[in-house]
């Protein structure tokens, strides 16, 4: 008997303590998205704010296959002491004026056209194996 009891209070409770353990907490703090904090020190970037950049940063690095370290200073993104961010800079606008030379508004030219996910540029197909 007292295992039926047991095997009964159970089956009633567990269920009721997965629900419990499962359901959002009510008391817990809602964790707030912090918006990107506001860009500095852009010279060649047109944009506004600081979810922009990240966006474009975003393409950049995976079209060179790099870490933002690869062209600012850690932790100091408006610091131009990295000698790569010049030249970074100079690809930008280099691609400004290739896309705008196209005269319909879309991009034609990324990083990804020349890098192909690489730091240095790709000038040149691979050359195809002997045989």
């Amino acid at each position: 008997m007292r295992m039926r009891i047991f095997v009964t209070l159970l089956l009633v409770l567990l269920p009721a303590g997965a629900q419990e353990a499962t359901a959002p907490k009510q008391d817990a703090p809602k964790q707030e998205k912090r918006p990107a904090p506001a860009p500095t020190n852009l010279k060649v970037l047109k944009v506004t704010t600081g979810a922009e950049v990240g966006q474009i940063m975003r393409t950049f690095t995976a079209g060179l296959g790099v870490q933002c370290s690869y062209c600012h200073v850690q932790g100091n993104f408006a610091s131009d002491e990295n000698p790569k961010k010049a030249t970074a800079r100079q690809m930008i606008t280099m691609m400004q004026k290739i896309n705008a030379g196209f005269g319909d508004g879309k991009m034609h030219v990324s990083c990804y056209t020349c890098h192909r996910g690489e730091a240095e540029p790709k000038t040149a197909p691979e050359p195809k194996p002997a045989g």
